[in-house]
């Protein structure tokens, strides 16, 4: 069979690697994906955004299957224009349809369920450009740190802790007045600063059955000891040594079948992954965000610990057996480092020659984010460029071995966090 991967980050890169593996699986296309995708499959250049453009190439390289990683695509209604199409309709598609893709496509939607459902979240309320004045009266009063949210998709950066006041309105004012993420910014959410420590639970859904994978931890900002800007992710630690079957019983049932009920209540035809990010407030989970799509460090560091195969993994799902499926894990921990562009996440320069991949251990994998070839060389083409994941028996081995692939592999400016892993020592853990 045929599969078609929606993206071009290293996520994607992770996709194409474990259904490549699978034996059902005959030919693997990524659009547009990047200079690591090419190794296991074909990269179509395709504007995924154009679904009347990847309609065609589906039908012309006879597609079965279409695994949406890219959350852009899944909330324009990807899903929806494939099943709406007599020639498409056949092809299993991996990601929900709108209606459910708007639970991560609007934090105030997100939150509105939340709260419909009783599924436990921050206090927040949602305010416009309209409601500016409003929204500052508000945040006189409110406790800080304060979460200040862009409503929509914004690359994971759409969120700032504002620690005080003044900080909280220039936030409101970049947001709401001078729209920094654009019509992703025309709303914001402000919420209450939940204390804990987050981790990301990762389910596959046919909206009523499901299949638990592993969870992980990822790391946001961008300086050592999880200081400055956040960006789309520094790295990631799995399994997370705090979530043990206590909270996990907890998740599944305070959050996990709530959010099926609401999906069968809302009529959410969800057929795909349902990233949970949540936050461990003294053993008690918390939803922070949901995701309609695999996150990115995280998948670096699950897929790597999945030894089932994906693809009928992706089977059940669309024969409704999710719940026959027996997930296999491997006990090792991953730890996954992202080493990025020097600025990211603000200005950033782009083609610079990568060198080093030669000297990564071959038990050491290495994903491919914002890399392209240019006139035979492999150059950086984005901010956040290459993830390496290292399994081991220790959280502190699997670092040590990524840390050390990272290291090998350099370019002019790269810069990563060598403390990916830092809050999840045991002595933090009492």
């Amino acid at each position: 069979m045929n599969v078609l991967i929606i993206g071009s980050g290293a996520r994607e890169h992770a996709i194409a690697w474990k259904l490549r593996q699978s034996q059902y699986c005959e030919q693997v296309f990524v659009a547009p994906g990047n200079a690591g995708t090419a190794a296991f499959g074909t990269n179509a250049s395709i504007d995924i955004h154009d679904f009347n453009e990847l309609a065609k190439f589906a039908c012309d390289f006879n597609i079965m299957m279409l695994v949406v990683g890219q959350e852009h695509a899944l909330v324009e209604g990807i899903h929806d224009f494939f099943q709406g199409s007599e020639y498409l309709k056949h092809i299993l598609v991996v990601g929900p349809k709108k209606a459910g893709a708007m639970l991560e496509g609007s934090k105030d939607f997100c939150k509105t369920f939340l709260q419909k459902y009783n599924i436990p979240t921050a206090r927040y309320q949602t305010f416009t450009e309209a409601t500016f004045r409003e929204a500052t009266a508000y945040l006189r009063t409110h406790s800080y740190p304060a979460v200040i949210k862009a409503d929509g998709l914004a690359a994971g950066k759409g969120v700032i802790i504002a620690q005080d006041f003044e900080e909280a309105v220039d936030a409101l004012e970049d947001l709401l007045r001078n729209k920094r993420f654009g019509n992703a910014s025309s709303k914001v959410v402000i919420e209450e600063y939940l204390h804990g420590i987050e981790v990301s639970v990762f389910i596959l859904t046919d909206g009523k059955e499901y299949v638990l994978l592993p969870e992980a931890k990822d790391y946001k900002r961008i300086g050592e000891g999880d200081t400055g800007l956040n960006t789309g992710g520094m790295g990631a630690i799995s399994p997370v040594p705090f979530v043990d079957a206590a909270f996990m019983d907890r998740v599944k049932e305070r959050v996990i079948m709530p959010t099926l009920r609401g999906m069968q209540q809302e009529k959410m035809d969800f057929s795909g992954f349902l990233f949970i990010g949540l936050m461990n407030v003294n053993g008690e989970p918390y939803v922070i965000e949901y995701n309609v799509r695999l996150g990115d460090p995280e998948t670096e560091a699950i897929l790597p610990r999945i030894k089932s195969d994906l693809f009928e993994l992706f089977r059940a799902l669309h024969d409704h057996k999710l719940g026959e499926f027996e997930l296999e894990v491997d006990p090792r921990t991953a730890a996954t480092v992202f080493l990025v562009s020097g600025g990211y996440p603000e200005g950033f320069e782009k083609g610079k020659e990568i060198s080093g991949l030669e000297q990564v251990p071959a038990d050491v994998l290495v994903f491919h984010a914002g890399t392209r070839m240019e006139e035979g060389k492999l150059v950086s083409s984005g901010g956040r460029v290459i993830a390496v994941t290292a399994l081991a028996d220790s959280q502190e081995a699997a670092l040590a071995k990524a840390n050390a692939a990272a290291e090998a592999i350099s370019w002019k400016g790269r810069y990563y966090r060598h403390d990916i892993g830092f809050d999840l020592k045991p002595a933090r853990l009492v």
